[in-house]
């Protein structure tokens, strides 16, 4: 009976996710992926350990919300008050004015790295806990250095003796530790060193600018609460002390200037007052003499009772009416004329301007004489008390400006935490993990996405093909095969494995096979097995020659043939020499009777493949080759014929077309099902009807489990003593 397939269904595609194969696949690849994702975790420890830890300090200012001190001074201290927003102050702290003093104070335009081994020297420096460091308070470069990078190189720690180099390794000055170096327009004093002989350091020169702007980028501060006017500066850093003085330089530097911008306001006022008091005591100085010389030319009048009333009223008068003018001058700067303070402060001057209209009037009645020393006493009582008021003004701004302590107060001094705030070293070792595991599985999908191994047998009857057998790999030939590699002088039975272990799962595979054939061969032309492959390294050698001794073992007589006289080994699996063989025969310097050789197992016979012919195939083509196998077709009850790959070479279509059945090996999870397609096609187009297949070396694989297809089971023999 024959059970060739001669239509080709096509395999039907499915959209759905099966995902028992996926968790197959996951299964499969196990220890790879555990590999990877603990490779992955190893990383993110040393760069957790290796990486240079960033602490962070910060302060507190309170910013109140009042007057600068001096609302003792009542309407005077009004002047100066005033309120700024957390957001204002929080620009003055992050301005030039504010940060370029503390990058001049601290000498931050200099910048000292230690050279450490690329990567992992910094962390390995750390964690031995040496301390690598050089103090530089001053370095002045000339301006038009091009490259401000230099290196400084220790040459005796000890003795504090160091040389300055340039981008050419070339020394620019030689200095001691504690003394100030000049040469070549180059200014350098180093304090101190904690370093080896022989040490590098990289001095960089930047701008002030990029240290204000690196000053900035470090630099955070936020209000604490709403409204609060309590600020938080926070700055980040590798040396815990450089952060602490740098951010108490900062605050230090924010209240001075706001100490300073405060008594500058009373300053500015007191220069006004003391440019006019001059003026004042002039006119003062004047109104006393022209009173006097009245009275001696008119011997000494003395003003009336109702005279003097009037005076005292008219100077007094005067005296609101000039404060009014200094209160005018103060809400004028905070208020427009139609606000109601405003508009009171005209009303009141507009009254006081009358009345002193109605006392000139007054004033008008009375005799010249008394009329005269009226007007001049006038003029002295006001100057008088005008003089006085201004000495007043100016006195209580002295006060003011002495008292002044801004609205601004340091809280708390900068203090850096003992915990670094970064690297998270947790952190960073558990995404590391999750990242590594996400990584290995998307590496095992992509690699099963790519693999177009068959690992089915319903893939290759899709084609056609009947699967006769699936052979599992044998962990048991892996091993023979080491042996044979170590030592090549070793018996058969250490080098076939249907000999070694009769009771392998993939000898007991063979054993099904032979059964197949038995009844695929029935109507078979001859009683000759052809075995080939699409490609090289599929394992058509173990197949045939394993093969052939199952087929012995059942008592029947089996002819072996390596037909691959191109590369064929099957001599190695045989014990036996190649020479002499196939192409021997072939090329007729031998006869028949001489290349046929027993390998120590009964009922098998085997020909080797001989000498390396420059011409296989035209050697199989020679009446010879079909001479032979009709001899060994009529004196054996079956002919085993491995061949060369039908893709690489076309030796197995000629002898294809001697051979009554043909069978395709190929490899589990390396041999394509294009591949194996093409192989069946190019058989076919060279006449040749192929039986059936054998997937060899088949995996036990959790992703076929979980995916529904079927594998092999283990129901061997177990004898019990």
């Amino acid at each position: 009976m024959s059970i060739t397939q001669n239509t080709t269904v096509k395999p039907v595609e499915s959209d759905e996710i099966d995902i028992g194969k996926l968790f197959g696949i996951l299964i499969d690849s196990r220890w790879s992926i555990i590999f990877i994702t603990a490779l992955f975790a190893l990383c993110g420890i040393a760069y957790a350990l290796l990486s240079t830890p960033v602490y962070k300090a910060d302060a507190l200012i309170q910013v109140e919300q009042k007057s600068s001190g001096m609302t003792a001074l009542g309407d005077m201290g009004e002047l100066f008050a005033s309120e700024s927003s957390a957001t204002t102050e929080i620009e003055i702290i992050r301005s030039r004015m504010i940060l370029g003093k503390t990058v001049e104070e601290l000498n931050l335009t200099t910048f000292v790295i230690p050279e450490y081994t690329p990567v992992i020297g910094k962390g390995l420096a750390r964690l031995k806990k040496q301390s690598i460091h050089v103090s530089i308070p001053r370095f002045e470069i000339p301006d038009n250095t091009a490259e401000p990078t230099f290196t400084l190189v220790i040459n005796d720690a000890k003795a504090g003796t160091y040389t300055l180099l340039d981008q050419q390794e070339q020394p620019i000055l030689d200095g001691v530790t504690g003394e100030l170096t000049k040469a070549k327009d180059f200014t350098l004093l180093i304090t101190s060193i904690q370093a080896i002989d022989g040490s590098r350091f990289t001095i960089q020169k930047h701008k002030p600018l990029d240290a204000i702007q690196t000053l900035q980028q470090n630099l955070s501060i936020a209000e604490r609460g709403k409204q609060t006017g309590i600020l938080k500066l926070s700055y980040t850093g590798e040396d815990r002390q450089a952060i602490e003085a740098i951010l108490n330089d900062i605050s230090h530097n924010y209240f001075m200037q706001n100490v300073a911008r405060n008594s500058a306001e009373a300053e500015n006022s007191l220069t006004f007052l003391r440019t006019h008091l001059p003026d004042i005591k002039t006119e003062l100085t004047k109104s006393e003499d022209l009173l006097n010389q009245f009275r001696q030319q008119n011997e000494s009048i003395d003003l009336g009772l109702e005279a003097k009333s009037t005076l005292d009223v008219m100077v007094n008068i005067e005296a609101q009416l000039n404060e009014l003018t200094f209160k005018e001058s103060e809400i004028s700067q905070r208020f427009t004329k139609e606000h109601p303070t405003y508009v009171a402060l005209l009303d009141k001057r507009r009254t006081l301007m009358s009345e002193r209209d109605r006392l000139n009037k007054q004033i008008q009645k009375l005799p010249k004489t008394q009329r005269e020393v009226l007007r001049l006493t006038r003029d002295v009582e006001v100057n008088q008390q005008i003089y006085v008021q201004l000495l007043n003004k100016v006195q209580e701004l002295n006060i003011v400006k002495a008292s002044t302590v801004g609205n601004v107060r340091i809280l708390d001094t900068a203090q850096s935490y003992s915990i670094a705030v970064k690297p998270k070293k947790s952190l960073i070792v558990i995404l590391a993990t999750v990242l590594g595991s996400m990584f290995a599985i998307a590496i095992t999908f992509i690699r099963n996405a790519f693999q177009r191994g068959v690992e089915s047998p319903d893939q290759i009857e899709a084609l056609g093909l009947p699967v006769y057998a699936s052979i599992p790999m044998s962990d048991w030939q892996a091993e023979l095969e080491k042996k044979q590699r170590r030592n090549k002088a070793i018996k058969i039975e250490d080098r076939l494995l249907a000999l070694s272990n009769p009771a392998d799962l993939s000898v007991e595979a063979l054993r099904s096979l032979r059964t197949s054939l038995h009844f695929a061969m029935m109507e078979a032309k001859n009683n000759i097995l052809m075995i080939s492959g699409p490609s090289p390294g599929i394992g058509k050698s173990f197949v045939s020659a394993n093969m052939a001794a199952v087929i012995a073992k059942s008592d029947q007589r089996v002819l072996l043939i390596d037909a691959d006289m191109r590369k064929g080994r099957m001599e190695v699996q045989m014990n036996l020499d190649a020479k002499p063989g196939l192409s021997t025969y072939l090329s007729g310097q031998i006869g028949l009777k001489e290349i046929i050789k027993q390998p120590g197992i009964e009922g098998l016979d085997f020909i080797s493949r001989g000498i390396v012919p420059p011409n296989p195939s035209e050697l199989l083509m020679h009446p010879r080759f079909k001479a032979l196998l009709e001899w060994a077709s009529e004196n054996y009850d079956i002919v085993v014929i491995d061949t060369p790959p039908i893709l690489a070479v076309t030796d197995a279509a000629i002898v294809g077309s001697h051979a009554g059945t043909s069978l395709l090996v190929g490899r589990f999870g390396q041999s394509a099902l294009k591949e194996i397609e093409i192989t069946k096609q190019r058989f076919e187009q060279n006449g040749v009807q192929v039986k059936g297949f054998i997937l060899n070396a088949v995996v036990r694989k959790a992703s076929n489990y979980y995916g529904g297809n079927y594998g092999y089971y283990n129901y061997s023999y177990t004898s019990s003593s």
